[in-house]
């Protein structure tokens, strides 16, 4: 190009951008949210920030994505529980009654009546109540658990198990032999919605993260449910890859990717993507694969064999089984929980009418209670936690 051209187009541009600096010199328009102004006046574009997913409207926050059991720290009580006494409730299905245990003296210092053959102890998403499933007698019974008082029975059929939607708004009622979740006002207990399943035995639950839907595992049938919550749809449905199997307990992992499903035919536990909600591999635990409750550090899982009279423990981090506690001269370990302080796993012996009381740093077995005749869900309460979930306890 010669210098008699360059000096042409140098010209050019330079009415160009004259002439666009004139076209701006009216009113300057204001800035947008996402500009800013450096400090040689040059606007800076700051990049918009993602939307975050919130969750399922009305849940509380989830404090730690990484641990979604951060509230459960030992003795981290609620200021709606702080004051309530220590208490372990055990519903005997087949004497129909509640025993209750004092966990310092390792002794039952009541034995409440209830309904025709009660299943499980749960808190209310509230923590205000216990409510005792009385499956067979088609009630619920409320229990005070800051008096120990018993309030009125509210008629419920069928309810198996019973768990509260994380918003707080429902209660979903496992309806097992009627094949149905249906979800009730969380409060009165009044249904809002019965959704009809084709898998028989619905049983068991938990949430995702997010709280927007929840697996539940169907224990006759030998599959899995995924449900939508705030759509209270089923979305998703799968058979278990294993001859009659036969799905328990259901817990997330803390960092909420994956879900572990106890199964007592297939003898161990199946670890599930709920998200994608893909064919779950087993890992085998032990014989009778029955309860899977979290440390109160959120390191390891404490899994119930009830066919072998042993509780096997996950590593979660290293994702593989650790340690194995036998108790001594047998047992059936079924349901349970952990203690405030984290310091005692307790569990229900299903087929034994009696409850152990097992010490979580060495395994070793700290009492055997006598109960009434098998002794099921039971619930240790209070437990750390903003609010319940449901079942023997899930908090969160």
């Amino acid at each position: 190009m010669t210098p008699r051209r360059t000096r042409t187009t140098a010209a050019l541009i330079a009415a160009t951008v004259l002439g666009a600096l004139a076209g701006c010199s009216s009113e300057p328009k204001p800035h947008r949210a996402a500009e800013a102004i450096g400090t040689h006046g040059v606007k800076a574009v700051e990049p918009k920030p993602k939307p975050v997913d919130q969750g399922l409207p009305g849940m509380p926050p989830v404090l730690d994505p990484k641990d979604l059991y951060s509230a459960d720290r030992p003795d981290k009580l609620s200021p709606v529980v702080k004051d309530f006494p220590s208490r372990v409730y055990v519903p005997n299905t087949e004497s129909d009654t509640v025993s209750v245990i004092d966990p310092r003296t390792y002794k039952v210092i009541e034995t409440i009546p209830v309904g025709r053959q009660p299943q499980h102890v749960v808190p209310s998403w509230d923590m205000k109540t216990l409510w005792v499933n009385n499956d067979k007698g088609n009630t619920l019974t409320p229990i005070d658990p800051k008096t120990g008082k018993v309030g009125r029975t509210v008629d419920v059929h069928d309810p198996y198990n019973l768990y509260f939607t994380p918003d707080g708004k429902y209660s979903i009622v496992m309806a097992s032999l009627d094949r149905e979740l249906v979800f009730r006002d969380a409060h009165t207990m009044k249904t809002v919605k019965t959704v009809p399943v084709s898998c028989y035995g619905v049983n068991h639950a938990d949430f995702s993260a997010d709280g927007r839907y929840f697996i539940v595992s169907c224990e006759f049938s030998g599959e899995l449910l995924k449900v939508d919550t705030a759509k209270m749809k089923v979305v998703g449905q799968e058979r278990l890859p294993f001859k009659g199997a036969m799905p328990q307990d259901v817990k997330i992992s803390p960092d909420g990717k994956t879900f572990y499903i106890a199964d007592m035919v297939a003898n161990g536990m199946w670890v599930l993507d709920g998200k994608n909600f893909t064919t779950p591999e087993l890992l085998p635990t032990g014989k009778g694969t029955h309860g899977l409750y979290v440390s109160r550090d959120s390191r390891e899982m404490y899994i119930s064999n009830r066919g072998e009279g042993t509780i096997s423990i996950f590593d979660f981090a290293k994702k593989k089984l650790t340690k194995k506690w036998k108790l001594p001269d047998g047992g059936s370990p079924d349901m349970g929980g952990v203690s405030s302080d984290g310091k005692v796993l307790w569990l229900s012996g299903r087929y034994d009418a009696e409850v152990y009381a097992i010490d979580t740093r060495t395994g070793k077995q700290i009492a055997r209670i006598p109960v009434g005749d098998g002794p099921h869900g039971l619930a240790v309460y209070p437990q750390p936690g903003r609010y319940s979930l449901g079942h023997t306890g899930i908090f969160r």
